[in-house]
């Protein structure tokens, strides 16, 4: 029994992968962050953000809080300050999708939109100015700022504890999506401070310029950046692996198909970096994926068949069994 919407947050289940990638030699788990209250791993930043500012006076009733967010981040907070009654303004952009504005007025958000981009196209930095010009409007206002809040990355020691307890203290490879750079920052120091052998993989977008990569125009939110945030450092990673938006949507539609597990985009991310680097996962090695959301958010992409057509063409033969028939398991519960 729990006492909030909040205390649900965390203690995600962790699901043995056991189809979606074939003949394997060592053990994939999923860790289900889809199943936090708001749908995404960043429940877990804004309780903690958003709890720390209440508990320490820098947001009380009268405080607007202003974040830039085109997603997650952004669900994640309005479902806190909701519960907290505190108002909460959320900088999007035009390719902020229906469905995740119409989550952020459900739960009683406040919408500023910023049109125009910058000079390379992209949204992200014309938000952030947009942020600090409503912080100068809003007398008494409190910046998240999930780009360089050190609570951001603190808040997923509490994921890494959930992983080990289920494991039995092993874990030899991670694989995380990197954005903020929260989970990656949070996760490998854990890792760092304790001494343990883990190497955590980062996984990045092509186009995105965290790990050193060019620019260019993706179509998959949730992984990568148009900006280095903050929080990044080079060291934390043991190797980053890029993928491609159409790495994402065979990624998850594998899942929902030889899984059952409708994930969104980064999940499909995650997965495909598994499977770029599953030759050098040694044999009986023990491996956890973080999947940090749900799918529902992308009907009108990943799981559109008409839009995956019109920016990829026919592929559905890249989800397919090669055997052309699904695996039937005897489960023991």
């Amino acid at each position: 029994m729990h006492d909030s919407i909040l205390s649900a947050i965390g203690n995600t289940p962790l699901v043995r992968l056991r189809q979606v990638i074939k003949d394997i030699p060592f053990r994939l788990y999923a860790k289900l962050e889809s199943l936090n209250p708001g749908g995404s791993m960043k429940d877990r930043p804004a309780m903690m953000i958003i709890r720390h500012g209440v508990e320490n006076g820098y947001i009380r009733p009268g405080t607007t809080v202003v974040e830039s967010s085109s997603g997650n981040m952004g669900i994640g907070l309005a479902q806190v300050c909701s519960y907290y009654g505190v108002r909460f303004v959320c900088v999007v952009d035009p390719k902020t999708t229906i469905q995740n504005l119409r989550l952020l007025k459900t739960y009683g958000a406040e919408i500023d939109l910023v049109a125009d981009p910058d000079d390379t196209g992209e949204y992200l930095q014309p938000r952030i100015n947009r942020v600090r010009e409503l912080l100068e409007l809003y007398e008494d206002s409190f910046w998240p700022n999930q780009y360089e809040n050190i609570l951001n990355p603190h808040s997923h020691r509490q994921t890494m504890d959930e992983i080990l307890a289920e494991l039995g203290g092993r874990l030899d490879y991670l694989f995380c999506a990197t954005s903020t750079c929260g989970t990656l920052r949070g996760c490998a120091e854990y890792v760092r401070e304790r001494g343990m052998d883990t190497k955590v993989y980062a996984v990045d977008a092509l186009g995105s310029v965290i790990f050193g990569g060019p620019k260019s125009k993706r179509l998959i939110p949730g992984h990568g950046a148009a900006v280095r945030p903050a929080l990044f450092n080079d060291e934390l990673a043991y190797r980053c692996v890029h993928v491609t938006d159409l790495d994402c949507v065979v990624g998850c539609r594998r899942l929902v198909k030889y899984e059952s597990i409708l994930a969104g985009g980064s999940s499909g991310a995650v997965l495909m970096a598994v499977e770029q680097v599953k030759h050098d996962i040694p044999e009986g090695a023990i491996c956890v994926a973080i999947l940090p959301d749900r799918g529902e958010r992308y009907l009108d992409t990943v799981y559109s068949d008409e839009w995956v057509a019109e920016h990829f063409g026919e592929i559905s033969n890249l989800w397919q069994s090669p055997e052309g028939t699904q695996e039937c398991l005897t489960m023991t519960y």
